[in-house]
């Protein structure tokens, strides 16, 4: 495994926008590091009122009126959890030499392998060792998590005063960026959902994000990336602008939370392996862009690679495919999503939903059509969004009223952007559906009527569970809660305490009740099988590239299979069940040569 600076050899991934939109009040004093959503500004105002008053901070609202608002808020709610989380730890480090059951409850947080674990224990063993002995190597060693923030790149919407545009600098992702930039925080920001090419020429505009006099970095660029290839155009297309990325975060194209980005049919395993065996060429090639650019801006430059991290995210359930994962593809950390939802010390998530995770079963998860992005979205079944989306359909009053706006992309019917979730532009497409009824069957027009009416209005969904939480008021139409976990959920069942959570990743404690949770490579595979099923039965209409595009799927899944095959017979990490793993491979192979693509000849 890589050294890292960090206590822990897991993260937590950014999920939703309110689920890990204070994880770093919660849990950065004990060394996690987590991703805060800054999409959501009207939910940010919302918590910095909140914690402000929580912990007798002077709060100063800013309302809309107020010139920059979005950036503004950002910048203070990022400030503000930096304040806090500093506090915290200051008095946690405190405690920890005056509290034998705190540090008895720490060190039982730390990984087997650590060094500051093993020293922490020394200490407690010697049981002579004055106060000043252990403050002073807590001092040395000890540093909280990171307080990383999430922007998805494409949610990036013009914005206008009156029927003005304003300057591309106000768009929703250019505006958060520049919140974080302007904020205290020495930590990164990830970039997911894609290259932003105007985005990503923003960064130039801030220098905390090139490297000092001392080749320091304040503030750092991680990458949400599917696949190497990706990896390499993005970080280059970076680099040539003087910026480093400090870090790819590799996530499952399926099995995940939230939006699900598939790869051309690319299985995790053979990913991570590209990476592992081509994590020189990435850094080399970015280097030497790197160097020329920040020569010619004048800046200092390295004169050899800057640090790059590589972890991995997605579908993990057990220590034994954690430390697989880390030893195997020499990865840094590993992203711990899903499961902290049932974590009450970790994420925000309100009662209701936390108690609808732990009793949803594999069927209740779902790959759903409900985004207004158009991207499949990770869900589960019987949420209270769901149920009341349902309700207004079927009062002939589907759609959402869509008070924040923050995905209405759509140019179709207004140039300002309409969300596909609200109520305006339903109300449109119902309408041109009705003229056309007579062109369709029953069943075509149903599911015709059910994709324009299945999208949820995610903006509000996605933030409700913390307002529920907090008990903060909840204004306007009632949208319940939006929850997105990914699949990986349906082998936990019960709300957990952070120690149990943390000791179940390092294998030092037990969680599951499930006995039959298939490993997560082979998770991945059946879904990725199921998906390319799913994407040729739904297909009414089909074109020579689409089917070309399903061959490469299906060949990249059986290739995917045979570097399973190499690999179990070569590994002992996993209980000895390469004589499953292989019968699994074979079924899913099985599987896969059946499903029939159509044949170019009849397009």
């Amino acid at each position: 495994m890589n050294s890292t600076q960090s206590l822990h050899t897991f993260h937590i991934p950014v999920m939703g926008l309110a689920f890990t939109i204070d994880s770093p009040i919660r849990v950065a004093h004990y060394g996690i590091s987590s991703v805060v959503s800054i999409t959501d500004d009207e939910l940010i105002e919302k918590m910095n009122a909140f914690y402000s008053a929580k912990f007798k901070i002077p709060y100063e609202e800013i309302s809309i009126k107020v010139a920059d608002f979005r950036a503004k808020r950002i910048t203070h709610y990022l400030n503000l959890m930096d304040t806090i989380v500093k506090e915290k730890f200051a008095d946690f480090k405190t405690e920890l030499t005056e509290s034998k059951a705190a540090l008895d409850h720490f060190i039982a947080l730390l990984p087997n392998q650590s060094e500051i674990k093993n020293e922490l224990k020394q200490f407690q063993d010697k049981g002579t060792l004055l106060k000043e002995t252990i403050k002073n190597y807590i001092d040395a060693q000890l540093t909280p998590g990171a307080i990383d923030v999430n922007i998805m790149t494409k949610v990036d919407k013009e914005n206008f005063l009156k029927n003005e545009p304003l300057p591309v600098e106000y768009n929703d992702a250019h505006a958060a960026l520049r919140g974080f930039a302007n904020s205290n925080l020495t930590s990164s920001v990830v970039l997911s959902a894609g290259m932003n090419p105007r985005l990503y020429s923003y960064f130039e505009n801030f220098n905390d994000f090139f490297p000092d006099e001392n080749l320091y970095l304040k503030k750092k660029i991680i990458l949400k990336v599917s696949d190497f290839r990706s990896a390499m155009i993005q970080g280059n297309f970076l680099a040539k602008k003087g910026l480093w990325v400090s870090e790819y975060r590799i996530e499952s194209g399926l099995n995940c939370g939230g939006h699900a980005f598939a790869t051309d049919g690319l299985l995790l395993g053979p990913i991570l392996e590209e990476f592992k065996q081509k994590k020189e060429e990435l850094m080399q090639s970015a280097h030497e862009l790197l160097l020329k650019a920040l020569q010619i801006k004048g800046k200092p430059f390295p004169e050899k690679p800057m640090p790059l991290k590589i972890t991995a995210q997605g579908g993990v359930g057990t220590a034994q495919e954690h430390s697989f994962l880390l030893e195997h593809y020499q990865l840094d950390s590993i992203g711990w999503g899903s499961p902290f939802l049932l974590v009450p010390e970790a994420t925000s998530v309100d009662r209701a939903t936390r108690e609808l995770l732990a009793k949803a079963k594999e069927d209740d998860f779902y790959l759903s059509h409900i985004s207004p992005l158009g991207i499949p979205f990770n869900t589960v079944k019987g949420t209270t969004n769901s149920y009341l989306k349902e309700q207004r359909i079927q009062e002939n009053n589907a759609g959402s009223s869509c008070p924040k706006k923050l995905l209405a992309l759509s140019r179709e019917y207004d140039n300002k952007g309409i969300c596909t979730a609200s109520k305006k532009y339903q109300d449109i497409k119902l309408e041109e559906l009705e003229a056309q009824k007579e062109m369709y069957t029953s069943e075509k027009y149903a599911v015709l009527k059910n994709k324009i009416t299945e999208k949820s209005c995610l903006c509000v969904g996605l933030a409700n569970a913390s307002y529920l939480e907090n008990d903060i008021q909840i204004k306007g139409q009632d949208q319940g809660v939006v929850i997105c976990p990914g699949p990986n959920l349906a082998y936990f069942d019960k709300e957990l305490s952070l120690l149990e959570m943390v000791q179940h990743i390092y294998g030092n404690a037990t969680i599951m009740t499930v006995t039959n949770r298939p490993n997560l490579f082979i998770n991945e595979l059946k879904m990725y099988v199921s998906y390319l099923k799913n994407e040729i039965q739904e297909s009414y209409d089909f074109t020579a590239a689409q089917i070309k595009k399903w061959y490469s799927f299906k060949n990249n899944l059986l290739e995917g299979i045979t570097y399973y095959q190499t690999l179990f017979q070569g590994i002992n990490y996993f209980e000895n069940a390469s004589s499953q793993f292989e019968s699994e491979l074979l079924d899913y192979k099985k599987a896969l040569t059946e499903i029939e693509i159509p044949s170019l000849e009849l397009v």
